[in-house]
């Protein structure tokens, strides 16, 4: 049984308008750039979030003119709206691609941000732009220290008094390949870079049901209460892709899963489903209530103990599924992935808090590729009802409350709760009040990267990542890949079937809690295997 929410009052907003500036995209012929980047950006311009003084300047080795690049980007905006067709107006798209220039050279050459500097001043004149300037950096991590030191030499992040122009740098994740990588890196960038200006993107924290997460606990008096110990049994955080490595398997294979998704989507999913309330919405407040949370992390059984390991933390890889249930090869048969790879696809995790709040509640957290569908969401179970009433012999017959936040792809909130059939005998059934966003308001949620690009042209950096909070994910991950890499028969690697929900040890895991993987219809009947 189904029942839905309807918008009862207006909007209330308190939006900042962004700042006249250019973005110089590094990277700018690369796929992330033309995937998500120049459509989030047309997104912008859609909406009229854009300033008024604006251009774009694509950085890259691939040489080109501004004609070309346009191309280029006319036809990734195609391709991102095909399903929307009516959304790439001619005269809007001409209007967006005028804004639009590019220059070509090595991320090494001195000669080259000559070249950029002068582009840069250029265009400032020609579109009348104040010298606010943000440098986005869709590149590979190892060319992060390069490029902000040439960027400093060319004098390009330099800031004006009271720091009038700006200069941002805006670094995608990894940050670093584990904990002395990390510190390694943010040593380099703040020989150049003051903090305010550097803004490392994790393009979860953008999405508009994760930061809606923050709002549901703290603009509601009803769940708030409820919100610790007492009254929340356990919390899912699920993050699963119905798809393979694809074109990544270089990447990936020197990645693994517990590197690309838990050190950073994860645990800042996480953080926000379990921190406390933070003084106020600015980003130095929510931003330490999150290193708070995340130092409170208990860490996993390593090194002397080692060997309770597995007990808390499941890695697996996908093979082929039998009967060709899936059509996915055996990640060992992906492309550029080595033949013997023991790099993990999936890991499920028993995560606990040593905080006031959250003492003894478990937070079971997993993520993986080629499962059965891809879905994203956080479900929060309550605690059964404590005594049995309704002719049931025990609690257990008592289904719990689930609070399941959607973050993809049906954007929403749902609640379960139990209510009584209509007729004369007292028959209960499980009742859903469904919320979904696309039917609420009529529009389907922004791409994450609309909301974090126009944040950085804001200088709101409440959705980016502190160097803290880089510190204190990596203190938790690292010993757990090493000691994986050290004695890798304390935590055998599974195997799981392509377009299943994983590896039986996984279940097994949640078992040790006394409960199961989320199996609703919706996310393709059960988990367990058979």
């Amino acid at each position: 049984m189904e029942t839905r929410f309807t918008l009862q009052q207006p909007n209330v907003c308190a939006e900042a308008s962004a700042e006249d500036c250019g973005i110089v995209v590094f990277g700018a012929s690369g796929d992330l750039v033309q995937r998500k980047l120049i459509p989030a950006l047309y997104g912008l311009h859609l909406r009229n979030l854009l300033p008024s003084r604006f251009y774009i300047l694509g950085f890259a080795r691939s040489d080109m003119t501004d004609e070309q690049f346009r191309g280029r980007m006319r036809e990734a905006i195609t391709a991102a709206h095909a399903e929307h067709p009516a959304a790439v107006a001619q005269e809007k798209l001409d209007a967006f691609l005028a804004m639009c220039r590019y220059v070509s050279g090595d991320y090494n050459d001195p000669r080259a941000y000559e070249r950029l500097s002068m582009r840069c001043s250029t265009c400032d004149r020609d579109f009348d732009a104040t010298g606010n300037r943000l440098f986005y950096l869709a590149l590979p991590p190892d060319l992060h220290p390069v490029v902000t030191r040439r960027l400093a030499e060319a004098d390009l992040t330099d800031e004006g008094p009271q720091g009038r122009p700006w200069a941002r740098v805006v670094f995608e994740k990894p940050f670093g390949h584990d904990l002395a990588s990390a510190l390694h890196l943010d040593s380099l960038l703040g020989r150049t870079l003051a903090p305010s200006q550097i803004f490392r993107m994790d393009h979860y924290l953008g999405k508009e049901t994760v930061q809606s997460v923050l709002m549901f606990r703290f603009a509601n008096a009803i769940f708030e209460p409820l919100w610790n110990r007492r009254y929340i049994d356990h919390v899912q955080i699920t993050t699963a892709e119905s798809l393979g490595v694809e074109h990544r398997g270089g990447y990936y294979d020197n990645a693994g899963c517990l590197r690309d998704m838990f050190q950073n989507h994860m645990l800042q999913m996480l953080a926000i489903t379990a921190m406390e309330p933070p003084a106020s919405f600015q980003a130095e407040s929510v931003r330490d209530e999150r290193v708070k949370l995340m130092r409170s992390l208990r860490p996993w059984p390593c090194g002397d103990t080692g060997g309770e390991l597995c007990n808390w933390v499941v890695r697996a890889q996908y093979e082929a599924a039998p009967g060709g249930a899936s059509s996915l090869p055996a990640y060992r048969n992906e492309p550029d992935v080595a033949p013997d790879s023991v790099t993990e696809t999936y890991v499920a995790a028993k995560v606990l808090i040593d905080n006031w709040r959250w003492q003894g509640v478990p937070f079971m957290l997993r993520s993986g590729k080629a499962l059965h569908r891809k879905v994203t969401e956080i479900a929060v179970t309550f605690r059964r009802v404590p005594h049995v009433l309704f002719g049931l012999s025990s609690k257990a017959q008592m289904p719990a409350n689930v609070l399941v936040l959607k973050i993809q792809p049906d954007e929403g909130i749902d609640l379960t709760i139990q209510a009584k059939q209509p007729g004369p005998k007292s028959c209960m059934s499980t009742m859903a009040l469904s919320f979904k966003y696309k039917d609420i308001f009529g529009v389907t949620p922004p791409d994450a990267y609309e909301r974090l690009l126009l944040d950085c042209m804001q200088g709101d950096r409440t959705l980016f990542w502190s160097r803290e909070e880089v510190e204190a994910a990596w203190s938790l991950i690292d010993p757990v890949l090493s000691e994986w890499a050290a004695h890798p028969q304390r935590c055998p690697l599974h195997t799981y079937p392509a377009g299943s929900w994983g590896p039986q040890a996984a279940d097994a895991l949640m078992r040790s809690i006394g409960a199961r993987w989320r199996r609703p219809p919706e996310m393709g009947g059960t988990h367990e295997q058979p």
